[in-house]
């Protein structure tokens, strides 16, 4: 599953061996987010909202985590 973080950046959601790895895109390249862990019981229906809890902080008024077409 891939997410636009607030317009700022992309992120990848991938399921392997029973657990969340999060990938970030830049310039074709996709890098893992070592220190972000999703627990593993997080379900496809509320990744977006687990990725909005933990970058909030990077948000403006009305900025919002968006899933996109995979």
């Amino acid at each position: 599953m891939k997410f636009n973080i607030y317009g700022r950046f992309q992120v990848d959601v991938r399921r392997e061996q029973d657990a969340w790895v999060v990938y970030r895109s830049e310039a074709g390249k996709r890098v893992v987010l070592h220190d972000l862990v999703v627990p593993a019981d997080v379900t496809c229906q509320d990744m977006a909202t687990y990725l909005d809890d933990i970058f909030h902080e990077a948000a403006r008024s009305g900025d919002t985590v968006e899933r996109m077409a995979d």
